[in-house]
């Protein structure tokens, strides 16, 4: 019952919200709907199951169901205030796409059979498209539709590789077309293999596409640079961890079919091409939030390296899926609220945020000092993990590549960061009211607080999460 309460609540509490006619309440619906989601999400325990094992809580889906939960809780709170700061526009849409966009994550997160997965992040996908086009003017028109168009994209290639999936079991020697994963797991070494290395390939571009891995990342810079920063918060930490945990169930597949070398290298290849793609796009960036969505490919990138590298960077792979959310929420949020104290997010137009909007420019620079892997933040320890996983594996290349992708990345994001926050306010500082409040920054803080314990003291519950799930990718590393 917990389960489908999870899956359920935010719809019925999406429909409260859309009868509701008071826009001060229909926040208030969203923030405690997200409280409660949170509460039920601490008590699923792994094993839990409905509908004959179709959505299930193994310990990779509730790793991920608590990063979305917490990470919405948070957002949910913040948009308590941007929502009142933003009282020209209705917000009754926001409101219900935003419980609609949990309502699907959590889906994704519990299902286990590949069809639902495909049809949780297709819903997931089209209520993150409307939230993106919140501001209403051509810009943020033009990145929902680019973001609506390149993810259909993504997802009818998603749809084809579960079809090749499905393909790959009927004419395997099993002759089961079962999708539950539990089934392909069970028959795995009887899958034909070309059909599900095919499939594979075309999952990897599909879902690869909602995480924002290069060369499929071209929706994320308008996206990202348009939507509100909440909506940027959510898809950075959110929508992409759920496509990451959808390839994570068929690389199991993958693994138990023989064929996990093979799934290792394709990561490999894009994690890499993700990062040397963002270390090129983001040296000389001017405009901050597009800054961040580069930032989010590089990380995309950093994930699927260490579940590429196998081994001990598997566990990195999963803290730094806990990591960059919690950072994405810190950032998102303290860009959004530099980009309505300024009216602007170019840095040709913003500079001296710490001293125009103090809190939020103070954890604008600690977000890029936690995101690029500084110690004591949490990124430091995933990202160390990861690159002690290449060594050991001796995948010295690899290591070499992402050391040199971390130190351009870090010069490159520094110096944009650096002139928003540093200097004299600049004349568009002074042309809004806007100011930090204490709910505007709460949630920041609360998530850069996180961050900071992730990289001081792993709580040994998050850590046996974390390392019970990596035992489920575990085998073939």
């Amino acid at each position: 019952m917990v389960l489908l309460g999870l899956i359920l609540m935010p719809l019925v509490a999406a429909l409260v919200a859309a009868v509701t006619p008071s826009a001060r309440v229909r926040p208030l619906i969203v923030a405690g709907t997200a409280l409660l989601h949170l509460a039920g999400a601490l008590t699923v325990r792994s094993g839990d199951s409905m509908f004959g094992g179709w959505f299930l809580a193994d310990a990779l889906g509730r790793l991920i169901l608590l990063v979305v939960s917490v990470l919405f809780t948070l957002c949910a709170l913040y948009g308590v205030g941007y929502l009142r700061v933003r009282k020209e526009r209705s917000n009754l849409v926001f409101c219900v796409c935003l419980l609609t966009f949990l309502s699907m994550t959590t889906a994704i997160t519990l299902a286990q059979h590949l069809a639902v997965v495909w049809v949780a992040v297709e819903g997931a996908t089209l209520s993150t498209a409307v939230l993106i086009y919140f501001n209403h003017n051509a810009r943020s028109l033009e990145a929902a539709w680019k973001y609506l168009m390149i993810g259909s994209v993504g997802i009818a290639l998603a749809l084809l590789g579960s079809l090749f999936v499905a393909y790959a079991a009927l004419h395997g020697a099993s002759g089961d077309e079962s999708l539950l994963f539990s089934a392909l797991l069970e028959h795995g070494t009887a899958l034909s293999r070309p059909w599900l290395r095919a499939g594979f390939v075309l999952l990897v571009v599909g879902y690869g596409t909602k995480m924002g891995l290069a060369p499929m990342h071209t929706w994320k810079p308008d996206a990202y640079g348009e939507a509100p920063g909440i909506i940027g918060a959510l898809l950075a930490g959110g929508m992409t961890n759920c496509a990451f945990l959808a390839l994570l169930r068929v690389y199991r597949v993958m693994q138990a079919a023989g064929e996990g070398a093979f799934a290792r290298e394709l990561f490999l290849g894009f994690g890499l091409l993700s990062m040397a793609v963002a270390a090129a796009f983001m040296a000389g960036q001017r405009d901050f939030k597009r800054m961040l969505a580069y930032s989010s490919v590089e990380h995309m990138g950093i994930l699927v390296i260490g579940i590429g590298v196998g081994g001990i960077a598997i566990v990195g792979a999963l803290l730094h899926v806990i990591n960059n959310a919690l950072t994405k929420v810190v950032l998102f949020l303290s860009a959004g609220n530099i980009h309505r104290a300024y009216g602007s997010k170019s840095i040709d137009k913003v500079s001296g945020a710490l001293r125009r909007v103090p809190v939020s420019g103070a954890l604008f620079l600690a977000g890029f000092l936690a995101i690029t892997g500084s110690p004591p933040f949490g990124p430091f320890i995933s990202e160390f993990t990861i690159l002690s996983g290449a060594m050991s594996g001796r995948h010295f290349v690899v290591a070499a590549l992402f050391l040199i992708f971390l130190v351009v990345i870090f010069i490159g994001m520094g110096a944009t960061v650096l002139a928003v926050v540093q200097g004299p306010v600049s004349p568009a500082g002074d042309t809004t009211d806007f100011r930090d409040t204490f709910w505007r920054v709460a949630p920041m803080l609360a998530a850069l607080t996180m961050v900071l314990v992730m990289g001081i003291w792993i709580p040994d519950g998050v850590y046996g999460m974390v390392l019970a799930a990596a035992k489920m990718l575990e085998g073939a590393s």
